[in-house]
């Protein structure tokens, strides 16, 4: 599922930054980047078996290297996500997703976008 419209959509920022305040809101970057693309991923658990949702963050390199934390990064469209154990993650706009978790992905992405727009170039 997209989220579009956020404010986070083309927002650009060093990743410096940009870790520090996905950070804060508990967005987890990991090992899942490369020397051109970031991505962070906020968990949510869920009481179906096997299933967990992910609201995921993405973007891209415009100037600098991610290895090398000088990066200036522009992000894209954020997504929701289903995780189906063992098989991985679909963002497909076929899934269904509880409303409340779908709430919760907007009141997240809304305090990103809020807190992003303090640093944005």
């Amino acid at each position: 599922m997209r989220f579009e419209n956020t404010g986070i959509e083309d927002t650009v920022i060093d990743v410096q930054v940009l870790d520090h305040v996905t950070a804060n809101l508990a967005f987890i970057r990991a090992g899942q980047w490369d020397y051109e693309r970031v991505t962070y991923d906020y968990k949510i658990g869920s009481n179906e078996k096997n299933i967990t949702y992910y609201i995921r963050v993405q973007g891209y390199a415009i100037d600098g290297d991610v290895d090398k934390r000088n990066a200036v990064i522009k992000l894209i469209t954020p997504l929701l996500g289903k995780h189906y154990y063992p098989h991985g993650v679909e963002y497909g706009e076929e899934e269904n997703f509880p409303e409340s978790v779908v709430e919760r992905a907007n009141t997240l992405l809304a305090k990103l976008s809020e807190e992003l727009q303090y640093y944005k170039k």
